[in-house]
């Protein structure tokens, strides 16, 4: 399962505070991108399939067929300078881009 850092967790929590209630960060992966596969995120409910974490009051869902490329990967959170966002770290990426959101697995 994805480790979610306490800064991802409380981000988690600050974007889904307004709104539908049951909504969490949604995470999956696309074909394409530089490496071959991009992260993708959005904030919505789950969907019926999906892996579902609480931590501290956020809710994150995977998407099921995605689960095994994110297995053991952690999501956390960046504010600095050159980078605002999540970041997930993939131990299982052989290669990535430059940007961070696209690998290779």
């Amino acid at each position: 399962m994805i480790q979610l850092t306490d800064r991802a967790a409380s981000q988690i929590r600050q974007l889904t505070a307004q709104g539908e209630a049951n909504r969490g960060l949604r995470l999956y992966v696309e074909k394409g991108g530089c490496a071959g596969s991009s992260y993708a995120m959005a904030i919505s409910t789950s969907e019926p399939t999906d892996e579902k974490l609480e931590v501290n009051g956020a809710r994150l869902f995977v998407a099921a067929e995605s689960a095994p490329l994110l297995e053991a990967c952690t999501l956390d959170y960046e504010d600095e300078l050159t980078h605002t966002g999540f970041k997930i770290v993939n131990p299982k990426a052989k290669q990535t881009c430059g940007c961070g959101t696209s690998f290779e697995a």
